[in-house]
């Protein structure tokens, strides 16, 4: 009876790898889709874009980005966690939907069981930036202005759980200074009120503030990094600055709903590596402001774990809590 039993699991289990090897040989045979966190028309979405169209120029085959907003990236990474795990749906999350937030709150979603990680995309530094409206030109200027009563205090993020607001927080830490925070539904609508005056600060991507600072519609503060950007080489480090513990390195991957086939997944990645060496792909992604960055499959899975562990950490020092 134990042998038979034995002989009825292998069986069940070759099926199963037979359907799995059958499937991923097929794939893809219809769109994909890469589901973003973010409206239309932010940094996440221009990533997305120029990278859809070089994935569906590699697989033969169509590659659609849908914008899912909504409750800092939750509606999005929900939305892909009940997807079928065929290889079809993808999401191009990042720092704050796979790490960030998840540590600040419990979601309806675990950025780890949930997903399978397929591959590193790079990340971006992130930028302090004010309103032309400010009257401070630095970091260290903004907080001396700010603790003798002489400039508003309120900072835009993109919502609760991201970058922007993590980054806000550990500077408000580091300084003592009172900044009230104003959460956004994205970074593009907490970018254009920065840029209009409603509120006064920001800490976004680089690759979300380089257009608005080249063409002097933002202010760079300073890098909220370990060094400086070369793109804005005269922009100096927050920590050059006096103000230090501030370093938020923003990361954007991609990922598939969990039990996607391993096949399909390592056939995902090595597209996306691919075309993360292109060089044409490369300058769009420097240009705005993220540094390529491509991971292995199991080098995605060991960064994902870290990355879990960091950001609770950091919760637990500040004592961070969602607004």
């Amino acid at each position: 009876m134990k042998l038979q039993s034995n002989r009825a699991i292998w069986s069940i289990a070759a099926a199963a790898l037979l359907a799995c090897a059958s499937a991923s040989a097929a794939w893809p045979d219809k769109p994909i889709t890469i589901v973003v966190p973010t409206a239309a028309g932010g940094a996440n979405d221009a990533m997305a874009r120029t990278i859809g169209q070089a994935l569906g120029v590699a697989l033969k085959q169509s590659v659609i980005v849908e914008n899912k907003a909504g409750a800092n990236g939750a509606i999005a990474s929900e939305y892909v966690k009940r997807a079928a795990p065929d290889g079809y749906t993808l999401m191009l999350g990042y720092i704050a939907t796979h790490a960030m937030n998840p540590a600040l709150q419990k979601l309806r979603y675990d950025p780890v069981a949930d997903f399978e990680p397929v591959a590193m995309v790079g990340s971006s530094a992130t930028l302090m930036v004010a309103s032309p409206k400010v009257k401070a030109n630095s970091a260290k200027e903004l907080v001396a202005q700010l603790k003798a009563g002489r400039e508003p205090g309120t900072y835009a993020s993109a919502g609760n759980g991201t970058a922007p607001h993590f980054a806000a927080e550990m500077f408000k830490l580091s300084t003592g200074v009172d900044l009230l925070h104003v959460p956004y539904k994205g970074s593009a609508p907490a970018v254009n009120d920065t840029v209009a005056g409603q509120t006064q600060v920001m800490f976004p991507s680089l690759f979300t503030a380089m257009a608005f600072v080249k063409n002097g519609q933002l202010k760079a503060m300073g890098v909220a990094g370990s060094k400086r950007s070369e793109l804005l080489p005269n922009v100096p480090t927050l920590a050059e600055q006096g103000i230090n513990g501030v370093e938020v390195s923003q990361w954007y991957a991609f990922f598939a709903p969990a039990k996607t086939p391993a096949p399909i997944v390592e056939q995902l990645n090595a597209a996306l590596n691919k075309i993360l060496a292109d060089k044409t792909v490369i300058k769009r992604l420097v240009e705005h402001g993220a540094e390529v960055e491509t991971m292995t499959v199991p080098q995605m899975r060991s960064f994902m774990a870290a990355e879990q562990v960091k950001w609770k950490k950091v919760v637990q020092a500040t004592g961070l809590k969602a607004d």
